[in-house]
């Protein structure tokens, strides 16, 4: 095989494509040496400027894994107490389908909340007695409970909610973000996950914040809890900075003559990460050391405030963030899958989760950081309004349901103290202003100030999305 052949054997369409990249290695060498310079230019997205201004400059997801029930949180239906226990009628199911955990039920019975609401706020809105902080900040909220998805399995629902697509494979949300808009802080990634060490619930996979087709740089870094927040960044004993700093200029010729040879842009890719764990080195102790924090907001965000990898550690952890101006901040929380013992179960999730959320609002409020922060709290899909299993006086589960649940937004560019759209008196279908998955995608990009019909990557001869080839901007709920 001459050199011609081995050439175009090894270059896809996608690598030649992007020939034009030649010398990007070169300048990821020259930040290492000139760190200054290179934290005057940025790292851009594709994007030499947003679509439409930007309303927000970052995003915080609070995604609730496992599907919290809306109607013991914040879509109150007073009709399920008058027919408690009766039957869901054929005409409000409509023949939808239903998982294996309850399609072989012989009887659905219509199954109450046992928790009270009351209306909070000066917007009115009904909030449960299991969110005593979260209505304290229901002013700032713009709840949804008009949200409906496709997937009624854990799996193919978060990574519809986490790529557009049920299927893996697919680019996270943050990687698109990442993608096209590039990061403000030069040292730290521009997109960064949290999960909750409760470690209960359905499973969390590294492909939900993954890059998928995207140039690897764009997946999302996940910080863990304890003194090692992200795995072999720390150099070994007896191992100096200008030791890493010598082995990475050295890696660095190596990777950018083996990229002048067979121009793969993942060889930039690579030097960019390297560059980027070099830099992180030192600005992770910095974002991970609480020690400045006074007990105030130790208090604000509750009890596990001090306890890496808890709920309130991480919310308090994606506001420090925030002050970094990290791009897109994800926050996993497990544990809302109810199918049995519900009562107990959301009790303890909110006890868990409730005053963290609240505080993370009002923290970024009292900073001015709302102004220009998305925040996003909510799961894959909701419950039924009818119990899995037997229903008693005091208990009762529900399984999953797609068709209808809630989400709530809050801060850049969306309006406070609102309730967007409306279910039906039962709860289990949307009669008014529905909002599908893709339709909070577009939303949350054109917040950003991105285009998601624009916002493409070429990738086996079609051009992808986020929001695949439907979606449209919710415009009634923004600011």
């Amino acid at each position: 095989m001459n050199e011609e052949d081995r050439l175009f054997e090894t270059l896809s369409r996608r690598h030649f494509l992007t020939r034009t990249s030649l010398g990007l290695g070169a300048a990821a060498l020259g930040s290492l040496v000139n760190p200054r310079a290179a934290h005057a230019a940025g790292r851009p997205g594709v994007l030499t400027e947003t679509h439409f201004p930007a309303k927000a400059k970052r995003v915080i997801y609070l995604f609730q894994s496992g599907g919290p029930s809306q109607m013991e949180l914040l879509d109150y239906k007073p009709k399920l107490a008058e027919l408690h226990g009766q039957q869901l009628p054929d005409s409000v199911r409509q023949g939808q389908r239903l998982t294996g955990m309850s399609a072989g039920q012989s009887s659905f019975p219509l199954a109450e909340s046992i928790f009270s609401f009351e209306r909070r706020g000066e917007c009115g809105a009904w909030v449960s007695e299991l969110l005593p902080h979260t209505a304290k900040v229901i002013d700032e909220l713009c709840v949804i409970r008009s949200m409906h998805t496709e997937a009624i399995n854990h799996d193919p629902a978060i990574t519809f909610f986490q790529t557009g697509s049920q299927l893996p494979g697919r680019p996270s949300m943050g990687a698109w973000v990442s993608y096209g808009l590039g990061s403000d802080n030069d040292n730290l990634p521009e997109f960064i996950v949290l999960v909750s060490k409760n470690g209960s619930g359905q499973p969390l996979y590294a492909r939900l914040w993954g890059s998928g087709f995207l140039p690897t740089r764009h997946q999302g870094v996940q910080f863990r809890a304890g003194t090692d927040p992200v795995l072999y960044l720390n150099d070994p004993e007896g191992y100096s900075r200008d030791d890493r700093a010598r082995m990475l200029s050295t890696l660095n010729e190596l990777n950018q003559a083996q990229y002048d040879a067979v121009h793969d842009p993942e060889i930039l890719d690579r030097m960019a990460q390297y560059e980027m764990a070099f830099r992180m080195q030192t600005s992770i102790p910095g974002v991970m050391d609480l020690s400045n924090e006074p007990d105030s907001i130790f208090e604000l965000y509750g009890p596990g405030a001090k306890d890496p990898g808890s709920y309130a550690y991480n919310c308090l952890l994606a506001r420090r963030l925030a002050e970094r101006d990290v791009k897109f901040i994800q926050l996993y929380h497990q544990g809302w899958d109810q199918h049995g013992d519900l009562p107990k179960g959301i009790q303890n999730q909110c006890k868990a989760t409730d005053q963290a959320t609240a505080a993370l609002i009002a923290d970024l409020k009292q900073r001015g950081l709302l102004e220009d922060t998305l925040v996003i709290w909510g799961g894959e899909f909701g419950r039924t309004n009818y119990s899995q299993g037997a229903l008693t006086a005091d208990n009762y589960g529900r399984d999953h349901h797609p068709r209808c649940f809630t989400v709530w937004m809050a801060g850049a560019g969306v309006k406070k103290g609102l309730v967007y759209g409306e279910t039906d008196e039962l709860g289990y279908n949307v009669v008014r202003n529905p909002v599908h998955v893709h339709d909070l995608q577009a939303t949350i990009l054109y917040l950003l100030g991105v285009d998601h019909e624009r916002l493409t990557y070429k990738y086996q001869g079609r051009r992808f999305r986020l929001t695949d080839v439907s979606g449209e901007v919710v415009k009634d709920i923004l600011a």
